[in-house]
C-alpha cells in the first residue's frame, strides 16, 4: 500500500546567516514572530514594521531520509507559498510559482538536504508586470501579476503582509507497481437513484501490470479494470437520502471508498463523503429582466448569504475547529450560503466539509479580484493548472454549488477606466469567458458556472444591472444613506454592506497603551477603507448628532448604524421576493483587528450585526415597506409549511402611549410573501411616533424620522443579575438597547445584541465568561437610544 509520512518536523528558515526554528505548514511571518524577532503586526501599527519581510528571499530546510523499499517516492507539497526552487542536495527538483496549486517531485532513492528557497513575491511580481506591461486594479500592490492570495498585498480590510513559506501540509508518499492519481467524482441524482461516476487516473511504476479497481458506497459494491492509466466505476445507489441545505431539510453524507488493486492486492486508496443533490441556476429572462434563483432538488431557494473572506492573513493559522467555529457562527445566524471571494483562496478540505455537515451553500469564486489579468505566459498556463486541480479536487462536496470566474472585474473592465487604458491589452477576458467555462464544462458539468461577480449574463447589458443576473451595491455605502438600498430591486445582491469598528475589548488588545478615539493613530491604522472615517460620519449623520469626543457614544452608534444599515437592505429585498432571489452580506468575518463592513471582527468577537442576522434570516421575518402609494406589513415566510395568523399592529407615542390599534389577519405561503396594507389611522404623525407589529413573537417597528429628530424619553429601566443573564425591565421606551458584554470581561458574550423594549417589557440576556455578576456594572456596559439634548 502506498505509505504517507508527514513531513512537518525538523525545519529550520535561514535568516540573517543564522537559523531559526520553523513550523511547517506555516509562513515566515509566523516563524519570525515565535521568535521574537518581528512584533506582532496585528498589534498597533507594527504592520508597517514587519514590511521588509515581503521584500526578502526566504529559505526553508530540513533532512531528508533515504527511502524504504517502494519502487517509488514522491515528495509532495500540498502548497507553497508562492515562487520557489525545490532543491535535495543542491540538485534541483523544481520550481513552483502558484500559492494555489500542489507539487510532486521524484525523490526516488534520494536522500540529502532538502531546501526550499523562496523568491520575493514582489520580485516576481514586477518580473512579471515587466515581461507583460502593465495592468490596472483598485490598489497600487501588483498582485494581479501572479497566482498568490490578492488580499496578502493588503485590501480595503486587510493589512499588508506579503507571505512566503510552506503552507500546506508536505509529506513523503512511497508506492509501488502503482498509486492513484486522481478521482473525479461525478455525484446526480437520476430517477430516484444516487449516481457516483468516478474517472479514475493513474500513475504506474510498473506498464505492464494489470490493474483494477474496486469502489464501493453505501452497501453498493463495483469493480472495473484499469486500461492503460485511467478507467471509470459507475455505482447506483437506491433509495437514495437528498442533501439539503439547513433549514430545508438534512444533510446526509455517503462515504465512497475507492481502492486500486493489483492481481487481488490493494495499493492506493482514495476516501470522499459525497451528498446527493440537484443544483440549478436558473437565469431565466421574465419581465423584470433576467434572474438569478439557485434551485436544489427542484426547490427555488431566496439565498441568505454572507461573503467570506480568509479568515486570517496568515491562513496556516486557520484549524479544523477555527473553521467550525466561524461557520457554525454563519449557519447560527441562518446563513444558507457562503461566498468565498476571489481575492482569497480556495479553502482546505476542513473548510468545506464543515459546510457540507452544516448545510452551507458554496459559492465559490476563482482567485480574480479588481484587477486587470494578463492571459500571457506565465500565468495563463498556472491558471488552467490551478483552476483543473481545484475543480476535481472540491467536486465531492455537496455544498459547493456555484463556480464563479472572478470578483467585480467584468464591471471594473467596463466602468474603471480599464478599457481606455489597456487599448487592447488581456485584462481577463479570455479566462472568465473561456478558459474557465471550459474546464468546468469539462471536468464538473454538475454544477453551474457564471463568468464573474456582478455580471448580468452578457455584454448586451451593463455588467452590474441590478435588472440582470448578480448586483453588487457600494454607492450606498460609499456616497449614500442607506435608506436608498430600498429605491431598487436587484436579481441577486452578491455584496452590499456597512461599516462599524470592532467590539471595544478587540480595539483594547489591538491598540495596547492607546487613547481610544475614532481619529486616533491606531484606529486610523485599522482603518483602510478609502476615506473610511468620513464614509462613516456621513452615514451616521444621517441618522444621528455626530458624538463629538465622546468615544464611547461613537463606538455605540457605529455599531447601531451598521446593523440598521444591512437591515434597510436585507428586509426591502426578502420582501421582494421572488423577483430578489438573494442578499450576501459582505461580509461575514475578518482577518486581522480591524473597522470593518464584519459581522464578526478580527478577534471572533460577535457585533450587534451578527445578532440582527438572525433576525433578518430567520425562517419568517415581519417588516414595514412601501409599497407604491401605501405602507405594508410583508410578512415573509421561507419556511416549508403557510404562515397564517393575526398581526397586532399599534401606532404608539414615543412617551408609550397607545394611540390606535388594530388586529389584521395574515396568510403566506410557504416560501412566499404576504403584503397586509396599514391602515391609514395608524400611520405615525411625525417624530413623535411611530409604529409596532408583533405576530407569533416576531416584531417589525417602523419610526418615520430619523433619530435626530426623535425626542426619546430619558431611557429609565431596572437591571437585576443572575449567573450567567442580565434581565432589563424597561419603564419608558427603550430602543436599541445593547449590553456589551466584552467590557465587563474580554471573555464575556452576550447571547443577543440590539433590542428595543416598550414601557414594561423586560428582556433577558445571556452572558457567559463573567464570572463576577453585579447589577451596577451590567448598568454600566448597556447603552441605548438617548434624548438629543
Amino acid at each position: 500500500m502506498l505509505q504517507a509520512t508527514p513531513l512537518t518536523e525538523g525545519w529550520i528558515l535561514r535568516h540573517e546567516g543564522g537559523t531559526l526554528p520553523a513550523v511547517v505548514p506555516g509562513c515566515v511571518h509566523t516563524d519570525l514572530l515565535a521568535a521574537g524577532v518581528i512584533p506582532d503586526p496585528f498589534l498597533g501599527r507594527n504592520e508597517t514594521e514587519v514590511a521588509w519581510v515581503g521584500r526578502r528571499e526566504w529559505t526553508y530546510e530540513r533532512d531528508l531520509a533515504p527511502g524504504n523499499g517502494h519502487e517509488q517516492t514522491d515528495l509532495v507539497f500540498d502548497g507553497l507559498d508562492t515562487v520557489a526552487e525545490v532543491l535535495l542536495d543542491g540538485r534541483l527538483l523544481g520550481r513552483t510559482r502558484n500559492m494555489h496549486r500542489s507539487y510532486r517531485f521524484d525523490v526516488t532513492g534520494m536522500s540529502g538536504r532538502l531546501a526550499v528557497r523562496f523568491v520575493s513575491a514582489y520580485a516576481e511580481a514586477e518580473a512579471v508586470r515587466g515581461k507583460v506591461g502593465e495592468r490596472p486594479a483598485a490598489y497600487a500592490e501588483p498582485y494581479q501579476y501572479l497566482r498568490k492570495m490578492a488580499c496578502s498585498f493588503g485590501w480595503d480590510w486587510g493589512p499588508t503582509l506579503v507571505t512566503a513559506g510552506i503552507w500546506r501540509p508536505v509529506r513523503l508518499e512511497r508506492w509501488s507497481t502503482a498509486r492513484i492519481a486522481r478521482v473525479r467524482p461525478l455525484v446526480t441524482v437520476e430517477q430516484g437513484l444516487g449516481v457516483v461516476e468516478l474517472a479514475v487516473e493513474v500513475e504506474r511504476a510498473r506498464v505492464e501490470a494489470p490493474l483494477s479497481v474496486e469502489a464501493s458506497v453505501d452497501g453498493v459494491r463495483v469493480r472495473a479494470a484499469i486500461d492503460g492509466t485511467s478507467g471509470t466505476v459507475r455505482l447506483q445507489v437506491p433509495d437514495v437520502r437528498l442533501w439539503w441545505p439547513r433549514g430545508y431539510g438534512e444533510q446526509p453524507l455517503y462515504e465512497v471508498e475507492l481502492t486500486l488493486l493489483h492481481e487481488g492486492r490493494p495499493l492506493d486508496v482514495w476516501r470522499r463523503r459525497v451528498g446527493f443533490r440537484t443544483v440549478e441556476l436558473d437565469r431565466s429572462a421574465d419581465e423584470h429582466g433576467t434572474g438569478f434563483t439557485f434551485v436544489l432538488n427542484g426547490e427555488r431557494l431566496f439565498a441568505r448569504g454572507v461573503n467570506w473572506i480568509p479568515d486570517d492573513v496568515f491562513p496556516s493559522r486557520v484549524t479544523r475547529e477555527r473553521y467550525r467555529e466561524r461557520l457554525g457562527q454563519a449557519a447560527g445566524a441562518g446563513v444558507d450560503l457562503v461566498r468565498i471571494w476571489g481575492g482569497g483562496i480556495y479553502e482546505s478540505e476542513d473548510f468545506y466539509d464543515a459546510c457540507d455537515e452544516l448545510g452551507l451553500l458554496v459559492w465559490q469564486d476563482f482567485p480574480f479580484a479588481c484587477a486587470a489579468y494578463p492571459e500571457e505566459q506565465p500565468l495563463r498556463g498556472e491558471v488552467e493548472a490551478e483552476a483543473r486541480e481545484n475543480v476535481v479536487r472540491l467536486m465531492p462536496h455537496p455544498s459547493l454549488v456555484l463556480w464563479n470566474g472572478n470578483n467585480e472585474n467584468l464591471w471594473g473592465f467596463r466602468d474603471w477606466g480599464w478599457e481606455a487604458r489597456l487599448a487592447g491589452d488581456s485584462w481577463g477576458e479570455g479566462y472568465y469567458l473561456g478558459v474557465l467555462p471550459r474546464v468546468v464544462a469539462e471536468l464538473d458539468p454538475t454544477r453551474p458556472y457564471t463568468a464573474g461577480s456582478p455580471w448580468s449574463g452578457s455584454w448586451e447589458h451593463h455588467p452590474n444591472d441590478p435588472a440582470h443576473g448578480t448586483h453588487h451595491s457600494w454607492e450606498v455605502w460609499n456616497r449614500l444613506d442607506y435608506a436608498e438600498y430600498r429605491g431598487e430591486v436587484p436579481r441577486f445582491v452578491a455584496e452590499f454592506g456597512w461599516q462599524a469598528p470592532p467590539a471595544y475589548a478587540t480595539l483594547a488588545r489591538a491598540l495596547p497603551g492607546e487613547e481610544l478615539a475614532a481619529d486616533s493613530p491606531g484606529m486610523l491604522h485599522h482603518q483602510k477603507a478609502d476615506d473610511g472615517n468620513s464614509k462613516l460620519r456621513r452615514g451616521l449623520e444621517h441618522h444621528f448628532a455626530f458624538p463629538e469626543g465622546d468615544f464611547d457614544r461613537w463606538h455605540y452608534l457605529m455599531q447601531v448604524n451598521q446593523a440598521r444599515a444591512v437591515a434597510a437592505g436585507i428586509e426591502h429585498w426578502r420582501s421582494q421576493w421572488p423577483v430578489c432571489a438573494g442578499t450576501v452580506v459582505w461580509q461575514l468575518n475578518d482577518c486581522w483587528p480591524v473597522t470593518s463592513w464584519s459581522a464578526v471582527d478580527g478577534d471572533g468577537r460577535k457585533k450587534p450585526l451578527y445578532h440582527e442576522l438572525r433576525r433578518l434570516y430567520a425562517d419568517r421575518l415581519l417588516t414595514v415597506q412601501e409599497r407604491g402609494k401605501g405602507r405594508v406589513l410583508a410578512a415573509v415566510n421561507q419556511a416549508g409549511e403557510e404562515w397564517a395568523g393575526v398581526l397586532r399592529l399599534r401606532r404608539m407615542s414615543v412617551a408609550g402611549a397607545v394611540i390606535g390599534a388594530a388586529d389584521l389577519e395574515f396568510r403566506a405561503g410557504r416560501r412566499a410573501v404576504a403584503d397586509v396594507p396599514v391602515p391609514d389611522e395608524l400611520e405615525p404623525a411625525g417624530p413623535k411616533e411611530f409604529l409596532v407589529a408583533d405576530a407569533d413573537g416576531l416584531r417589525a417597528l417602523h419610526f418615520p424620522s430619523p433619530d435626530r429628530d426623535i425626542p426619546y424619553p430619558r431611557p429609565e429601566f431596572d437591571v437585576t443579575v443572575a449567573p450567567g443573564a442580565v434581565t432589563v425591565t424597561a419603564h419608558t421606551l427603550v430602543r436599541d438597547l445593547l449590553l456589551q458584554a466584552d467590557r465587563l470581561d474580554p471573555a464575556a458574550r452576550a447571547d443577543r445584541g440590539l433590542v428595543t423594549l416598550l414601557p414594561g417589557e423586560r428582556v433577558t440576556i445571556g452572558v457567559s465568561g463573567w464570572e463576577t455578576p453585579d447589577p451596577d456594572a451590567a448598568r454600566s456596559v448597556l447603552y441605548c437610544m438617548e434624548p438629543t439634548s
